[in-house]
Order: C-alpha cells, then sequence, then structure tokens
C-alpha cells in the first residue's frame, strides 16, 4: 500500500503528464484517500511507542497525508478536498493529538526533536505535524469557511 501510495504521489507530482481524464480519476481517488485518512489517522500516534516505531498502518496513514498534501497543492483538487466533510476537522483533531502526544513522550513528529548530537533518526514519523499544518493550510487557502473553522 506504502510503494502504490508513493507512486500515486509521482503521477500526481508531474503537472505536466496529467490529462484530463487522469485528473478525473483523481478527483474521484481523493474521496476515498480522505476517507482512509480520516478512518486511520489515530495509528500514527502509535508511534511514540518504541515498540511500535515499524506500525504497518502508521506509514500507510503517513504516506496517504503526504498525498492528500500533494492533491490540495493542485487546484483540481484542491476544491474538491476543501468542501470533503470532516477532512479539515480530522486533521486539526489529529494535530493537537500529536502536539500532546509529542509532550507526553519523545517527540518524533518533528525534526528538531529527531536530532540527537550529530546523528539524525529517521524516523517515520518526522515531518508528520508539519505536513498536517501543509494540509490545514491547503484547505484554507481561499476558503472562508474554513477559515473560519480553523
Amino acid at each position: 500500500r506504502v510503494t502504490l501510495l508513493e507512486l500515486m504521489m509521482v503521477k500526481i507530482s508531474d503537472k505536466n503528464s496529467v490529462t484530463s481524464e487522469e485528473m478525473n480519476v483523481f478527483v474521484r481517488l481523493a474521496d476515498f484517500l480522505a476517507v482512509c485518512f480520516q478512518e486511520k489517522c489515530g495509528a500514527v500516534l502509535k508511534l511514540t511507542a518504541a515498540a511500535d516505531a515499524e506500525d504497518a498502518e502508521a506509514l500507510v496513514t503517513i504516506r496517504l497525508l503526504d498525498v492528500l498534501c500533494e492533491m490540495t497543492s493542485n487546484n483540481g483538487q484542491l476544491e474538491h478536498l476543501q468542501a470533503f466533510p470532516g477532512l479539515l476537522e480530522t486533521a486539526v483533531d489529529t494535530l493537537r493529538l500529536t502536539h500532546l502526544a509529542g509532550k507526553q513522550a519523545v517527540n518524533i513528529f518533528t525534526a528538531t526533536h529527531a536530532v540527537t548530537g550529530q546523528e539524525e533518526i529517521s524516523h517515520p514519523a518526522v515531518g508528520f505535524k508539519s505536513h498536517l499544518i501543509r494540509l490545514i493550510g491547503n484547505l484554507c487557502y481561499k476558503n472562508k469557511e474554513n477559515q473560519d473553522k480553523v
């Protein structure tokens, strides 16, 4: 699933070769990915426990967030995802929970806390909070209703 999401990310990022038919597929696919993210976003919080550092569901959720960030960076999919019910609320709630989890244990969600001495820890959740903030920002871009919600 992670590999499939990475392949989708490459295709979505390549704005030059996307046809209108592919764009329609991506818009329909955006609904599915948003629902998956809403259902699985809590899995990332399990990564704060050292034993769950390789949790497959959490890794899939991290990639889902990356793909949603990329999709909301594209105007063709942005308006559709801005109106998607509950996506913004889920992103904001998940950001609150990751912030609290980072305060209660070793903060694996930000790069500043992932550096010890000269070596950098390459944890899969590093940058998760910044990607949540990017998604929230994209969902609020030129959308007064979403801005008021946040």
